[in-house]
């Protein structure tokens, strides 16, 4: 079995990625997406690749559940809680979006209030029974809740069940027998951390997308099952690891980002090879733009996931912002007259105008193309002609409505769409007081080397890096992720009364959890173990993570615990309150294994000077200027090209802007610098 193939389903193009472990080899490709049957667009890609049977596993990444939450596609869902707390998801917080707009209403959650049961059960603070719930109450219930054709999911959280998940389980046992048709989540499978609101946000979400991608996930397999065999397919998750088809299924709360994940894991892997210690990625698709950063060599994590304002989503993921800005955004003019680009995406059907699909909307590839920047012979290698004509009418129209050229209106909906880029990457960079200076910018997707140096230029970062394969980079990074299993507990404990031998079977029942749940996927050499524990001082509101080195606690290392988190609220906050009360409010463990990686081939240096194949006039933003257009696999280390210039490659563009310089390294990347 010589080949890994990494698989990222988008809203436009479905990429393909096949390394070669024999010869180390890469071979990439596309297919447009088949939205209403995503394993149909992977089978129609697979049956493009020769050595089927030699495929050793296959890695992928989905926007079903994320695009089920976003669209509100998903599953009409029961929510059973501890009786008085029927109206915590609606409640929700006490913060504002706007402050000041007095018309700005809270998020709708997932779930009708008519839909949200009372059960009559309650445990206390530690977690004993205080209300026993009645097992005949609870079967008529499910009975009930059965009996309601508009039910398609349930989701249980009780209180205080992070502590004792006895009356969960009676649950999920009960409507096993009773309702077995109906899919269950309970928040301690889920999320077993508290603050009410986040955990039944999250544990609703969860069941909320249950439905739709157990059967979308079962048809793929089916057709996954006749084309490779399904046990060497797994799923990517949010947090960068991989479960099986039937785990995803079962836990799909876990594939809320899971495509974006690749780009930066892949992004991760290229700057420890250039040593690059701050990189910021920004991957611009058909449909979307998903910003990260890598500070110190490490992707940033999180567990404050929104997937509107308002509605969290608590799982372990790598954070990415994303935005609606892709090739496919559509130009549109507001109420008030103004131009605006997305978040509305012509999608793989009918896609942007220039397509020749149907589509009659301006979107950021028809402007693209009307630039000068898109050569309308040699998308995605020649295998896909655009219609430059279908694309001048869709711009016409809207330039119309402006009374503005057509040229003018293009050029403004490439600088929308920019600016529109600018606010992600200020958000994950400034906003969280990170220098852009510091950071090199990695730009891949389909669209993104095409904005590379306009973006570089406004945000003043110095230089840019288009990596090999960039319209499959996040595939790619499939084949590199490694395998990753995170666990969470709530265990609030102080430095005043600390039970360390809670602590230490709490903290040791995690990693033994997510070491099981590792050797379940097949997993069991080169395993690392990560442990951090959220802390506060009494009474604050947000906690910091520490990492630690230990699974047990001892008298030494907890007191040394005390003072490191002393010196990290100092470091974060400026100050620290010594003799102040502290508090372990969660418990984490993250259980690693290092997968083989792709060995990457270095190119022969350059003989001369990069030849280009023709000049086109491309316009930018001081004017139209002819320019070297260049193929990038004609391209050799050490080739230097000073700009304005065009390299293509059959699944992307890069826009070389005038005052700009481009080089490429050893591996094939090509490195851009302002002047």
């Amino acid at each position: 079995m010589r080949y890994m193939l990494g698989v990222d389903v988008g809203g436009t193009f479905t990429d393909f990625v096949a390394y070669d472990s024999q010869t180390k080899d890469i071979n990439v490709w596309k297919r447009m997406s088949v939205p209403r049957d995503p394993g149909e667009g992977i089978v129609r890609g697979l049956a493009q690749f020769e050595h089927q049977p030699d495929i050793r596993n296959i890695r992928l990444g989905t926007t079903i559940a994320t695009n089920a939450i976003l669209e509100r596609k998903g599953a009409c869902v029961a929510f059973l809680t501890t009786s008085g707390f029927r109206d915590v998801v609606f409640i929700q917080r006490g913060n504002r979006k706007y402050h000041y707009d007095i018309n700005w209403v809270k998020p709708k959650p997932l779930v009708k209030r008519r839909h949200c049961r009372e059960v009559a059960e309650r445990l206390d603070s530690q977690g004993n029974i205080m209300a026993a719930a009645n097992e005949g109450e609870l079967r008529g219930l499910a009975r009930a809740i059965a009996a309601d054709k508009e039910i398609e999911a349930v989701a249980v959280v009780f209180l205080f069940s992070y502590i004792n998940p006895v009356h969960e389980r009676l649950v999920q046992r009960i409507f096993a027998e009773e309702a077995p048709e109906l899919p269950v989540s309970i928040s301690y499978d889920v999320l077993p951390k508290w603050k009410e609101y986040e955990r039944a946000s999250t544990t609703i979400a969860d069941a909320y997308i249950k439905p739709i991608v157990a059967a979308q996930l079962g048809t793929m397999a089916e057709k996954l099952e006749r084309s490779v065999g399904t046990r060497k397919v797994s799923v990517i998750k949010s947090n960068g690891g991989e479960m099986t088809l039937q785990a995803a299924a079962s836990a799909p709360i876990h594939m809320a980002v899971s495509g974006p994940t690749g780009g930066v894991v892949a992004g991760r892997h290229i700057a420890k090879l250039l040593g690059i210690d701050s990189l910021v990625t920004i991957d611009m698709g058909g449909t979307s733009t998903d910003v990260s950063t890598i500070v110190g060599g490490q992707e940033s994590f999180t567990t404050g996931f929104e997937i509107e304002w308002g509605l969290p989503i608590q799982i372990p993921m790598i954070d990415i912002r994303t935005i609606g800005a892709g090739g496919g955004s559509i130009a549109w003019i507001d109420k008030g007259g103004m131009l605006r680009v997305g978040p509305q995406s012509a999608g793989a059907a009918p896609g942007p105008a220039c397509y020749g699909a149907g589509g009659t909307d301006a979107t950021v590839t028809d402007a693209n193309l009307l630039l000068g920047r898109l050569n309308p012979a040699y998308f995605l290698g020649g295998s896909m002609a655009l219609d430059v004509t279908a694309a001048e009418s869709a711009m016409a129209r809207l330039a119309d409505r402006l009374g503005k050229p057509a040229e003018e209106t293009a050029m403004s909906v490439l600088r929308i769409a920019n600016t529109n880029m600018i606010g992600a990457l200020r958000s994950v960079l400034i906003e969280r007081g990170l220098d852009p200076r510091d950071f090199t910018l990695m730009s891949f997707g389909g669209a993104g080397p095409l904005h590379v140096s306009d973006l570089i230029e406004e945000m003043g970062i110095p230089r840019a890096v288009v990596p090999n394969h960039p319209g499959q980079f996040s595939a790619y990074g499939f084949i590199l992720t490694d395998a990753r299993v995170d666990r969470h507990r709530t265990l609030q404990l102080t430095s005043k009364r600390f039970d360390r031998e809670r602590a230490t079977e709490v903290l040791k029942t995690l990693i033994e959890e997510a070491l099981e749940d590792l050797r379940a996927q097949g997993y069991a050499e080169n395993v690392q173990i990560f442990r951090s524990l959220e802390m506060r001082y009494l009474g604050q509101n947000y906690e910091l993570e520490l990492p630690i080195a230990f699974d047990t606690f001892s008298p030494e290392n907890t007191t040394a615990l005390w003072e490191q988190f002393h010196v990290a609220h100092r470091a974060r906050f400026g100050f620290d309150i010594p003799g102040e009360v502290i508090e372990i409010v969660n418990f984490s463990a993250t259980v690693v294994s290092i997968t083989p990686k792709p060995v990457f081939r270095e190119l022969e240096p350059a003989a001369g000077d990069p030849e280009p194949i023709e000049t086109r006039l491309v316009h930018f933003i001081d004017g139209r200027k002819s320019v070297p257009v260049y193929r990038r696999d004609a391209l050799s280390a050490n080739h230097s090209i000073a700009g304005p210039a065009i390299v293509e490659e059959i699944a992307s563009v890069t826009v070389l802007n005038p005052g700009h310089r481009l080089f490429v390294d050893r591996f094939g990347n090509m490195v851009i610098e302002r002047a």
